[in-house]
């Protein structure tokens, strides 16, 4: 029986030629990932990367009292673990996974011998991480500018993006963590959201009814960012499918 998943469901893995996607196959590990699941901790030396494939992990900055929000998210499209070939080796964000899945983990020392062969899997993850930073400058702007329903319509159409689903498996409450607000302040912005019509929810669980909806509520952050992405990553969806199939 073949296997649903597959390395490719990653776009960065999908956009590799094959001569550096084959020498990365066999430390590729597939990992499911439970929501919850600490990946990474502020301030400790990385020992791996993730590439989610049907999970969505959030990268969350946190103070010294403990409190924290989220700065990035991190689904389909990119990779957890940065810092590996920026040099860093830490970083001052906490990597939990948001939404469950599943990924591929892969050892540190193999992404970076990899990366500094200089080839494409460099280029890529170069351009992946300006994009992230643009992501994650948006995201400190529109926490100072934008209403919450702004934000909480932003960060539902985030979501969306990196799910085959309209259903979220998600509480207000770690939604308010996220943005780093009241829950308070999440229910009554989520409420106005289903007496319009966008959402419906129940304990655990936001469906999203009407997306165009949402998008007329939504601060310009989420263009911005989605436009970034597209500009910098164009080429990697048009190669997905040329890179050979893995069970």
């Amino acid at each position: 029986m073949t296997s649903p998943h597959s390395p490719n469901q990653n776009q960065l893995l999908a956009a590799l030629p094959t001569e550096e996607f084959e020498r990365l196959l066999p430390d590729l590990e597939l990992v499911e990932m439970r929501l919850g699941d600490l990946l990474a901790e502020s301030g400790e030396t990385a020992r791996h990367a993730w590439f989610p494939t049907s999970a969505i992990v959030s990268l969350h900055y946190v103070l010294e009292s403990g409190d924290a929000s989220e700065i990035a998210g991190v689904g389909h499209e990119g990779i957890v673990g940065v810092s590996l070939f920026m040099g860093g080796n830490t970083t001052p964000s906490r990597a939990i996974v948001q939404t469950a899945g599943h990924g591929y983990r892969l050892r540190a020392q193999a992404l970076i011998l990899e990366f500094d062969r200089a080839g494409r899997l460099m280029r890529l993850m170069l351009r992946y991480t300006q994009a992230l930073m643009a992501q994650m400058s948006l995201s400190g702007t529109c926490t100072r500018h934008h209403s919450l329903l702004q934000q909480l319509c932003r960060w539902l159409l985030t979501t969306l993006d990196r799910m085959p689903t309209n259903d979220l498996v998600m509480t207000q409450e770690l939604i308010a963590g996220m943005l780093g607000v009241r829950r308070e302040g999440v229910t009554e912005a989520a409420g106005r959201l289903r007496d319009l019509g966008a959402i419906s929810y129940r304990r655990g669980h936001i469906t999203v009814l009407d997306r165009e909806l949402l998008s007329t509520q939504v601060c310009e952050c989420y263009g911005v960012v989605k436009k970034e992405f597209a500009r910098l990553l164009s080429d990697v969806q048009h190669r997905q499918d040329s890179v050979s199939g893995v069970k």
